[in-house]
């Protein structure tokens, strides 16, 4: 019984062996090596005569290869495999049979499949995997894709997006085909960037794509303007609840919040309060905004009057808040937040479709928030009410409206006055870090209502009409304000401005026309549209009354409201209502494929109403022009720029120390800049470099006293540097770095300042963070790390007391699924003692720990 089972074996082992040596033998024939010489024969001819030389034999259909056609082949000592594709043809399939049979056949010729991926609303999406028979390719950063060497048959695509419901399609191929597929997934843009979770998007920081920059379709690499973003994504991770510290991640810019209440950012020299929304105007004089409601902050540089006008803009650019829009998708998220100092936090985002056609769409954000101060004394609690309705009428008409109210109850910075040649920054005041000068119920309460709408209307496939409607209003009841004169390291006279009750009244209605025209062989994307702006405003004003005076090495009580309220004596405050009347045109003209102009020109007429009792009406009428060119030397990819950028400010009145007003005349500045963008590798690698040159005629600046004056010439230069990356998936990196010589070139009263570098103005500033994110094992699981250095910043322009240097050192670390999160994150982990330009001491180290449900 074992013979016949190993007789068996011995059988089946032989019989494999004959077949290895038989393939093999076959396989060989195909290596033999052969001369053949036959020029301008018959095919046929041809073949007989390869049979010959090689002594196989050839098996194929004469009709299949044309046969009747000539043929010259000359060849020596070459294989016979490859002889057999000159003459049948590189597509021949050749299989070796027994003995010396060859058989050659046609293969069948093959199809390609190509497509791109949409959105509902037809905008491209990029990075969706597409399946086809088991193979997996991504969609570029653009939507397309391409399956090559498709046979001939039927055959099924198969679209996946994290987060949304995957599409399926099932196409006929046929030979030497070309089939079209578009991928329409279920959701809108925003829907789709909604959904997207930590490490799912390629180079999440560095989203650039905006519609409100140059107010036309022009992507980063087409604009001739320099601008940073602060995406969601990173404002997120970085677990950010306060403008102020989301906006110094844009390149050069730093943050500081006002003694009135508001919030601004330096950046070129220049400070600029968060002065529009959406595009139109808002404002942050008086009143805080919240972050709740914010899908990205854009900062754009340089002066900007032309499209943006002097009510929004700065000598240093813009800076433009982008709100949470709805979406298609049917979302809601809910965060909580605790943290140090009393951190309480509490945030929801609702979105919801009304219709079934999700023609109607619906959002809301809220946020309540309660903090206490890191100083003995100082609180901040706020809340946040925001609700969005957009309406699809019809394909050609959107309607879009959305409104915020923001109620504010807290205590505001103090500001310091120095009056002794012994304190030159603040370390050298004596008071304890910790500590402030003012009780609690020194406070500001006040509330902001802001209400946006807007008409989209498509003319045609070119031709786009939107109109525009803002309304904000700034409702004062109290705000008490904390100036501190030091006239000693130990010694501070503590003082008192109150406001209140404060009405500020914004209203613009703004008309733009959008085209894509052409003319001979230049493109036009023109811009034509204009603004009208109306602000009123009636406030009762207290002027600035002394308190006392405390050695601040002996036990003091802090100043209460009583103690101010016994000296305070209010008067109405004159206020002009102004009225602006603009109209702008800005054309990107395409002259060569890669070649772009940008002309662009705003004229603006201001008219300043008089104060009762006052010769300050004040009309003028002001052009700002803007020119711009954009060499794109590698298509999308890499551009070099030039720009002449100008601004102006009709500048209101200033408030001096001593409760005086000062009127002031508009200003004017021009920037001559240059640079390169580029977005690389896919876009994970993102870049924007540019040296820029700004000029002014007459400028204001702060003395000594921190009085106003207006009689300076002033220039500003310098480059900002801004590099997002992704070199491996996962890993997000975000650098920036600026350099700013702002100096006053000129003083007219004071030549003991020429050359002094203005007030605000660090000369270095710059930032890092860099997060990973696991990609298999526990995916979504990731940290985070950044820095922030501030150079030393003068607080006037006799560059005496200054603002020392400091740099921040954040770090978090998170875990993020599609439908929960928690992330906890360190702040100024190093304990840094540094200072905000008005003197007052900022928070040590801390810590904020956040818990989010997406569902």
């Amino acid at each position: 019984m074992q013979f016949k089972e190993g007789a068996k074996v011995l059988l089946l082992l032989t019989l494999l062996f004959a077949h290895t040596l038989t393939a093999r033998a076959q396989h060989q024939i195909l290596e033999k090596t052969i001369t053949l010489k036959q020029k301008n024969q018959p095919f046929e001819h041809v073949v007989k005569k390869l049979e010959e030389v090689s002594g196989a034999r050839f098996i194929y259909s004469p009709s299949t290869f044309n046969s009747t056609r000539l043929l010259t082949v000359e060849v020596t000592n070459e294989t016979l495999g490859n002889v057999i594709r000159l003459v049948f043809g590189n597509q021949a399939s050749i299989e070796t049979g027994s003995g010396n049979a060859i058989s050659v056949s046609l293969n069948h010729n093959p199809g390609k499949i190509s497509g791109v991926t949409l959105t509902s609303d037809s905008k491209p999406i990029g990075y969706v995997t597409i399946s086809l028979n088991g193979k997996k390719i991504q969609a570029d950063e653009k939507g397309r894709f391409v399956f090559t060497d498709i046979p001939p048959g039927t055959h099924t695509l198969i679209a996946a997006y994290v987060g949304v419901k995957k599409q399926r399609t099932t196409v006929l191929v046929k030979e030497n085909d070309n089939v079209e597929v578009t991928f329409r997934m279920s959701e809108n843009a925003e829907a789709l960037e909604e959904v997207i979770v930590n490490g799912e998007r390629v180079n999440r920081f560095a989203n650039k794509e905006t519609a409100y920059v140059a107010r036309m379709p022009l992507t980063n690499i087409e604009n001739p303007q320099v601008y940073s973003v602060v995406t969601k994504q990173l404002i997120q991770e970085q677990a950010s609840f306060t403008i102020a510290d989301a906006i110094r991640n844009a390149t050069g810019t730093v943050s500081v919040t006002n003694p009135s209440g508001g919030v601004s950012a330096f950046f070129r020299g220049f400070g600029v309060g968060i002065n529009a929304r959406n595009g139109m105007e808002s404002t942050t004089e008086r009143s805080a905004m919240d972050l709740a409601n914010v899908e990205r902050i854009e900062v754009m540089k340089g002066p900007s009057g032309t499209l943006f006008g002097s009510a929004v803009s700065s000598f240093g650019g813009v800076v433009n808040l982008v709100t949470k829009k709805p979406i298609e998708a049917k979302r809601t998220e809910l965060t909580y937040m605790n943290g140090s100092f009393g951190l309480n936090r509490l945030t929801v985002d609702v979105n919801s479709p009304l219709d079934s056609a999700k023609k109607v769409l619906f959002r809301a954000n809220a946020a309540l928030h309660r903090e206490r101060s890191f100083l003995d004394y100082g609180f901040n609690n706020t809340f946040l009410f925001a609700p969005s309705l957009s309406y699809r009428v019809d394909e050609r008409l959107t309607l879009n409206v959305d409104a915020e109210v923001l109620q504010v109850h807290n205590t505001q910075p103090m500001n310091f006055l120095i009056r002794s040649a012994a304190i030159t920054q603040p370390s050298d005041i004596l008071l304890d870090y910790r500590s402030t000068l003012y009780h609690d119920n020194v406070d500001v309460k006040n509330y902001a209502t802001r209400v946006f709408a807007e008409a989209v209307y498509k003319i045609s496939d070119k031709i786009r009409s939107t109109t525009l409607f803002s309304y904000v209003s700034e409702n004062v009841e109290r705000s008490y304000q904390r100036p501190v004169i030091w006239s000693s390291p130990t010694t501070a006279t503590r003082a008192s401005a109150v406001y209140g009750p404060v009405y500020n009244g914004y209203t613009n209605l703004q008309q733009n026309f959008n085209a894509e025209l052409q003319t001979g062989f230049i493109k036009h994307n023109l811009l034509v549209g204009a603004n009208f702006r109306n602000y009123s405003s009636n406030f009762l004003f207290s002027e600035a009354a002394i308190i006392d005076q405390v050695d601040i090495t002996q036990p003091f009580q802090p100043v209460t409201r009583q103690d101010i309220d016994a000296l305070t004596s209010f008067a109405p405050y004159p206020t002009p209502t102004q009225n602006t009347l603009s109209a702008y045109v800005s054309d990107m003209l395409t002259v060569l494929p890669r070649l772009s102009l940008m002309l662009s020109l705003r004229v603006d007429h201001f008219d300043r109403k008089a104060t009762p009792g006052a010769e300050d009406e004040f009309k003028q009428t002001s052009l700002a022009p803007k020119l711009g060119v954009v060499y794109q030397v590698l298509p999308d990819r890499l551009s070099v720029f030039g720009n002449y950028m100008s601004g102006f400010q009709n500048i209101a009145p200033a408030i001096q120390p001593d409760g005086s007003r000062l009127v002031l005349n508009p200003i004017f500045a021009k920037q001559s800049e240059a640079g390169i963008k580029a977005e690389l590798l896919g876009k994970r690698l993102s870049m924007t470099g540019s040296y820029y040159y700004i000029d002014i005629a007459n400028a204001t600046r702060l003395n000594a006293e921190l009085f106003t004056l207006q009689d300076g010439q002033q220039v500003s230069k310098g480059f900002d540097l801004e590099v997002l990356a992704e070199p491996i998936r996962g890993l997000n990196l975000l650098a920036g770095y600026a350099f700013n010589d702002n100096r006053i070139v000129k003083a007219s009263t004071d030549a003991s300042i020429d050359g002094n570098k203005s007030s605000n103005a660090p000369e270095n500033v710059a930032n890092l963070w860099a997060s990973y994110t696991l990609q298999r094992t526990a995916k979504g699981l990731g940290v985070g790390f950044g820095i922030n250095y501030v150079d030393k910043m003068f607080r006037s322009t006799d560059n005496v007391f200054f603002i020392p240097s400091y740099t921040l050192a954040n770090a978090t670390l998170f875990y993020n699924k599609q439908a929960w999160g928690v992330q906890v994150k360190a702040n100024n982990i190093f304990n840094e003692r540094y200072w905000d330009n008005w003197g007052n001491a900022q928070a040590p180290a801390n810590y904020v720990a956040s818990l989010s449900f997406r569902f």
